[in-house]
């Protein structure tokens, strides 16, 4: 006897089919896309050294300078993402990349602390709005049970961007000289141009709404647009029945900016000061520098992208964000102690935490949120939290050029890590809280 499906067997093979297009056609595109960024705006930290010695940029004017880019970013984000709701992610996403290639390509250009301090900022105007952009995007495009697993991969880009950027910078570095051009100059002008043309190729590829998807079939595009709908009316319900303006200034999204302030704190720390550690080992070339800088996102990638899978499949996150806090205190601590190679070890630690917490935040923050407020709230909590990515520069600059080293700064990390971790067992009591 032959069983026929019940219509909603038929609707689940439908939604599993639109959600796995968009996996294979949009998902890698994005993740292409957010290693370019990521690279472009922490690219800096392999050129530390040479900005010095060619343009007298010290420790705290590098600080200062890298972090003054999280503060455009955080001033023009929220403006950015609302405007990616009125033109749709195909104009705006790659407008914003092509703005920022364009800004990179002019960083080759600097002559001072003052030119390097605009164009920092400038690069923070440029790409403001990028990251909660995609955040917003998943939630147009991908019901709450699918989209841990997008976000992972997602964010496993930003993970690769460092696996990539170093071997990339470090061979971009060794043509110094060659046409008469510092090796960093080389460095902005060819990251630059790839990211323009990334960009155009985008503004091809990307589809802004699930009607506009072609390759989707009717009954796909129907069920995977019932099921995002479907969970935007339960955010709705979730939610209180009050304005815009309160709910941004509500204590869970408060909450969430303070969490993610101190994931960003860690993150770019890292970031901007793991080449100079690791070129405190001795006999390391330029090339060389790139390659082990790399080796602690390798590891925060496998393990972020088994965390994501792990938590998709168990729906539980909030726990997991603390202990990847915790792993991310001790590893900064860690990286306090021993030798360079020590501290490379330690990072590796240290990048695991932060990788895998944000990576779990990041649904949190998105099912924690009225559906009324998704696109300003993401874009909020994105930007106050990254002025972590101000703070982290700014201070461990400053303290390593009037103490010479970088160790009460890793301490302060640390102790915002245990901190935030604490707070991070409130998220979903607070929520329920707000529900009552």
């Amino acid at each position: 006897m032959t069983t026929v499906p019940t219509e909603s067997t038929s609707d689940d093979a439908a939604l599993r089919g639109a959600v796995g297009k968009f996996f294979r056609r949009m998902v890698p595109l994005l993740v292409v896309m957010l290693i370019v960024n990521q690279m472009d705006r922490t690219n800096i930290g392999f050129v530390r050294h040479d900005l010095e010695a060619d343009l007298g940029i010290g420790a705290a004017a590098y600080g200062l300078g890298a972090g003054l880019f999280f503060v455009a970013y955080a001033l023009f984000e929220v403006p950015s993402n609302v405007l990616m709701e009125r033109f749709g992610a195909r104009v705006w996403l790659t407008r914003i990349m092509i703005s920022w290639g364009v800004v990179v390509f002019a960083m080759a250009f600097i002559t001072d602390t003052t030119t390097f301090y605009a164009m920092r900022f400038l690069l923070g105007v440029a790409e403001a709005g990028f990251f909660p952009g995609v955040m917003y995007y998943f939630t147009r495009w991908l019901p709450d049970r699918y989209r841990g697993r997008a976000v992972a991969i997602f964010l496993g880009g930003s993970a690769g961007a460092y696996v990539v950027t170093g071997p990339v910078t470090g061979a971009l570095l060794e043509l110094d000289g060659v046409a008469g051009l510092a090796g960093w100059k080389w460095m902005f002008l060819a990251q630059g141009v790839i990211s323009v043309l990334i960009g155009v190729v985008a503004a091809f590829l990307l589809v802004s709404r699930i009607g506009d998807a072609k390759w989707l079939t009717a009954e796909e595009g129907a069920a995977l647009a019932t099921a995002v709908a479907a969970d935007d009316a339960h955010r709705a319900d979730a939610g209180e029945r009050v304005s815009k303006t309160r709910l941004l200034l509500h204590p869970q999204v408060l909450l969430l900016c303070f969490i993610f302030f101190a994931i960003s704190l860690t993150g770019y720390a890292i970031t901007f000061w793991l080449p100079s550690l690791v070129s405190g080992i001795a006999g390391l070339p330029d090339f060389g520098v790139g390659v082990v800088s790399a080796v602690p996102w390798a590891c925060a990638i496998a393990a972020m992208y088994l965390m994501g899978r792990f938590t998709d499949r168990t729906g539980v996150r909030r726990p997991y964000v603390t202990v990847a806090l915790v792993v991310a205190a001790v590893g900064t601590f860690l990286a306090t102690l021993g030798s360079p190679w020590f501290g490379v070890g330690a990072m590796c630690v240290a990048a695991v935490g932060f990788k895998c917490s944000a990576s779990i935040f990041w649904p949190i923050a998105q099912q924690g949120l009225d559906g009324k407020i998704v696109a300003p709230g993401i874009a909020l909590v994105n930007s106050l939290g990254n002025l972590g990515g101000f703070a982290a520069p700014t201070a461990i600059g400053l303290l390593e050029e009037t103490t010479g080293s970088t160790t009460y700064g890793l301490y302060g990390l640390s102790a915002a890590s245990l901190l935030a971790a604490g707070l991070a067992t409130l998220i979903g009591r607070r929520r329920s809280a707000a529900a009552r």
